[in-house]
């Protein structure tokens, strides 16, 4: 089994959701670049919180006629709703224009105050993908502003070694939850049935058993990501 980060201690009902108490029922943005990143980095949580509202805003392949009906299903087992965006995710990743990626996060949202919202660190999660970089980017942009509001904002904490291994939780992660085994294998089972990656695919082989994340904002001392 991969090695667990340190974080906090904290288990997963024990998570400060916000200065408004909502723990039990709250409104929570999931902001990712692409089908199956909601699972990846914060699946284990939203399967262990049914009575939160989560809505997964997904920015890219919202035509894809493999991904995009399996997102939907996805939705259905997390007990969420979503939108799904289509911005340019071809191979060479050439860079989209700031205010384009913002407007569509805009764009997908059902409003714009949240208890939490969950995001891609800065640095992404993996060596690398621009469009988890430039998601995290927007998402930061429209807080920094007053544009999004929230109780509380968390980054995905995971990374690679420089692409010499694949992505675990990171040790300094403000917040770590390790699955109970039981929400990890719902959560592997949605990588490989649901979004059918075979067992061997880097995705499944992914599939964090510990899950982590940065406080930016919320109850507690916020955490500052380093800027790439």
């Amino acid at each position: 089994m991969p090695p667990s980060c340190s974080g906090s201690g904290l288990t997963i009902r024990e998570i400060p959701l916000s200065d408004r108490n909502a723990a039990d029922g709250g409104r929570v943005a999931v902001i990712v670049a692409h089908p199956d990143d909601e699972v990846l980095w914060c699946g284990g949580l939203l399967l262990s919180r049914p009575r939160w509202e989560p809505f997964v805003a997904c920015l890219c392949r919202g035509r894809d006629p493999d991904r995009a009906p399996r997102f939907r299903r996805v939705l259905d087992r997390l007990g969420a709703r979503g939108a799904m965006g289509d911005l340019d995710d071809g191979p060479d990743q050439d860079p989209l224009p700031k205010g384009q990626v913002r407007a569509l996060i805009l764009d997908l949202l059902p409003g714009r105050d949240f208890d939490l919202i969950l995001t891609h660190s800065a640095q992404g999660e993996y060596t690398r993908h621009r469009r988890h970089e430039e998601t995290a980017a927007a998402v930061r942009a429209l807080w920094r502003d007053g544009t999004l509001r929230t109780g509380a904002l968390w980054s995905f904490a995971y990374e690679d070694g420089g692409g010499t291994r694949l992505p675990r939780a990171e040790a300094g992660a403000s917040l770590c939850f390790p699955l109970p085994e039981a929400v990890w294998a719902e959560k592997y089972r949605l990588i490989r049935e649901e979004y059918n990656y075979a067992e061997s695919s880097w995705e499944a082989r992914t599939t964090p058993r510990s899950e982590a994340f940065h406080r930016l904002a919320g109850p507690g001392p916020a955490q500052k990501e380093a800027r790439p």
